[in-house]
């Protein structure tokens, strides 16, 4: 006698409810590993930074922070620089190892058109996956991100990273984010079309590396500069204190730049000199202000998901014109 779907297992034991069904149990199963291995990333990476924070509040509350300016050894320790270095490496980790394996294991194993054969349709089942996969991704780097911000935020003057280093800019806010999602559909993409998973791997490490090169070029260009002009002989102004310098120059009375470097003479009589020459009275400094970091993380968010947009969009229209 045939068994069929609907009979009770030889166990007696009628199996329970399932949370998921259908496709999405079959992804979730299918990719479990690396959830909770996204899962294991987050859990452990916030306690990670809950326990460094606290170490660095008892150091500096023993150096007398902020009456007293410690020295670095108290601050710099090796699990801020361990800390740092992960969550900078995070994107290109989850783009290698996470986004290219997506499809084109499936590729290249055959799974895709065993899956696909059947009643799914591929931008179904394609969709699928990138919702668990994106989901995931977001979900986890939200949590690190938040968690490093909020360690961060009171006590970035001690850290050796200013705030406009790729170190601290990207791994705040918004913007770790929206590069892990970026970058994991670039490695799915090329995954894709590539169809061999060393292959795409390899390629997709190249290309985070670019990527990461070209986004350090481009990030003090998220907001307008601003420029502010005072008198030469006087100090800095105090609102420049967390100012990123873009450029500064000296000029005259008339308002005519000339080069930070024009009347840097051997002696101060022939600095002078070259002062009186030139008319020089002010100095004039370009800069990005730490107040301007909040609007260009959101801006560059926005650049990365909408790019990360743009790759999944055409995965999409790919995999539903062309058999996998």
């Amino acid at each position: 006698m045939s068994a069929t779907l609907t009979d009770t297992p030889r166990t007696g034991r009628t199996p329970g409810p399932r949370l998921l069904r259908g496709l999405n149990w079959l992804v979730v199963r299918q990719h479990r590993a690396a959830l909770l291995s996204l899962l294991a990333v987050m859990v452990l990476g916030s306690i990670w930074l809950v326990y460094q924070r606290g170490e660095m509040t008892q150091a500096l509350e023993a150096a007398g922070w902020p009456e007293k300016q410690p020295a670095q050894p108290t601050y710099a320790s090796t699990g801020l620089s361990l800390t740092l270095t992960a969550l900078s490496g995070l994107p290109m980790i989850l783009a290698v190892f996470l986004g290219a394996p997506l499809v084109a294991g499936d590729q290249e194993h055959g799974t895709a058109q065993l899956i696909t054969t059947q009643s799914v349709s591929r931008r179904r089942w394609l969709t699928a996956k990138l919702a668990w996969c994106y989901g995931a991704v977001i979900v986890s780097s939200a949590v690190l991100s938040a968690f490093f911000t909020w360690w961060w935020k009171p006590y970035r003057s001690v850290f050796p990273s200013l705030w406009p280093d790729g170190q601290i800019f990207d791994s705040t806010g918004p913007v770790l984010p929206a590069l892990c999602l970026f970058l994991t559909a670039a490695g799915i993409t090329i995954g894709m079309l590539l169809r061999r998973v060393v292959v795409a791997m390899a390629v997709t490490f190249v290309f985070a590396g670019f990527i990461e090169v070209l986004w350090g070029e481009l990030r003090v260009y998220l907001a307008p500069s601003r420029t502010l002009t005072y008198p030469l002989d006087a100090d800095m102004p105090a609102r420049l204190n967390e100012s990123h310098e873009l450029d500064r120059w000296i000029s005259s009375a008339d308002g005519h730049l000339y080069g930070w470097g024009l009347c840097s003479k051997a002696t101060e009589a022939a600095s002078d000199a070259c002062i009186k020459e030139h008319g020089i009275v002010n100095n004039v400094y370009e800069y990005l202000g730490f107040d301007q970091m909040p609007s260009m993380q959101w801006t560059g968010a926005g650049i990365l998901l909408a790019a990360g947009a743009v790759l999944t969009a055409f995965a999409l229209w790919r995999v539903s014109r062309s058999p996998l």
